[in-house]
């Protein structure tokens, strides 16, 4: 006797697994239809580079359902895994001194509380979140989201999109400042101004890009020599070597401006925008769970898509110029009250913390298969527009 059901094509999900009552449920909500039954269902894997240590996988879960009419409907829903960095298959990396440090500093229960905090009912009109279905939390520190799939608008970011983003952005910060909300995350000395930027800048910054960037070999390599070479920008080291010495003075001037809690990651990846409706965001990917320095949103807004690879390093002058000034309008129309020399500082001393010393993909140069030269070239060029952008703050 067959007795195949329609939940046996997820069974690759695991303990995730929906049997069919909750599959059936599930569908529901998803389709909005009660009384959608499930025909089909199967998994695909998202194509799209995980970067983020908390996130195990990215998945769609798509299929049929018949209505009561008889009428045949497409669903689909967005599966991310969640869990502890202690899983990180690349922990190995991290110096055994500093593991536990760095499993206690990285919050991978922090999308879980985002969506079980009052933010949505900050968000700015155009701002929202992802419609969560389903929340799956396990006692190993790991945890399953299901969420609204959401189809995007397929044209590119103009300066119309990131003008309209860097004003609502302005807004939420005006809105989350920080004697205003607590963290979504409540949790240790997360209070304090900055604390974020300062870890990530002991770890990544001090301990792992400036290093490189101050050896010799880092600058021999024959993919950064030649890249170096064919820009014609030999003064690149020197500049982004000046650059490091400033880091204590600009991370000490950062926590004295206004502070609020952003949402920590705003690159245009984590703005959605749907396709049926192209003038809101759906927000995803919230980071840095504590107080910035205001402004703090707008690196992140700036540089996203030049670091994939989607925008030329040349166009990001225009870009800021224009993100600035409607950050600047978004934070006055809430209310608040900043200077334009703040918003300025608390952006590119963010940005040069965070982005410039990175931005060069130095990670590639110790791979066998390593990118090509091209990667190089392009990421020496952002690196240049970077450090001509923050060197403007004193």
């Amino acid at each position: 006797m067959n007795t195949t059901t329609v939940s046996d094509g997820l069974a690759e999900l695991g303990r995730d697994a929906p049997d069919e009552r909750a599959l059936a449920c599930l569908v529901s909500k998803i389709t909005g239809l009660p009384g959608a039954v499930p025909t089909s269902a199967r998994v695909e894997p998202v194509d799209y580079e995980i970067g983020t240590p908390t996130t195990e996988a990215l998945l769609r879960v798509l299929g049929t359902a018949e209505l009561h009419s008889g009428e045949t409907v497409e669903w689909s829903v967005f599966v991310k895994k969640l869990a502890s960095v202690r899983h990180w298959p690349m922990m190995h990396l991290v110096p055994e001194q500093f593991r536990e440090t760095f499993i206690q500093n990285i919050p991978w229960q922090l999308e879980m509380m985002v969506h079980r905090s009052p933010i949505a009912t900050l968000l700015p009109d155009g701002l929202r979140l992802p419609v969560m279905y389903r929340i799956s939390e396990y006692d190993d520190d790991r945890a399953t989201l299901w969420m609204e799939d959401i189809e995007q608008a397929p044209d590119c970011w103009q300066l119309g999109r990131f003008e309209r983003a860097a004003n609502l952005l302005g807004r939420l910060s005006a809105r989350r400042q920080a004697h205003l909300v607590e963290p979504l995350f409540p949790r240790g000395n997360v209070h304090v101004p900055g604390i974020g930027l300062r870890y990530y800048t002991d770890g990544r910054v001090l301990n792992g890009a400036i290093p490189l960037l101050a050896d010799d070999q880092t600058w021999q390599h024959p993919l950064l020599a030649q890249a170096v070479c064919s820009t014609g920008d030999h003064g690149l080291r020197d500049d982004l070597l000046d650059l490091a010495n400033r880091l204590p003075g600009v991370l000490d001037r950062l926590d004295t401006l206004p502070q609020t809690y952003q949402h920590g990651d705003a690159s245009p990846q984590n703005l959605l925008v749907p396709k049926d409706k192209q003038d809101e965001f759906v927000v995803i990917d919230w980071g840095f769970d504590c107080p910035q320095a205001i402004g703090f949103d707008l690196g992140q807004l700036l540089i996203g898509l030049a670091h994939a690879g989607e925008l030329a390093p040349e166009e990001l002058p225009a870009i800021h110029t224009v993100i600035l000034a409607a950050f600047m309008e978004g934070v006055a129309a809430e209310g608040m009250t900043v200077s334009e020399e703040e918003v300025l500082y608390g952006y590119l001393g963010s940005l040069m913390v965070r982005a410039t010393f990175t931005a060069l993909p130095l990670e590639q140069l110790g791979k066998t298969a390593a990118c090509g030269i091209e990667l190089f070239e392009e990421r020496v060029r952002l690196t240049r527009t970077l450090v001509n952008l923050v060197s403007t703050i004193s």
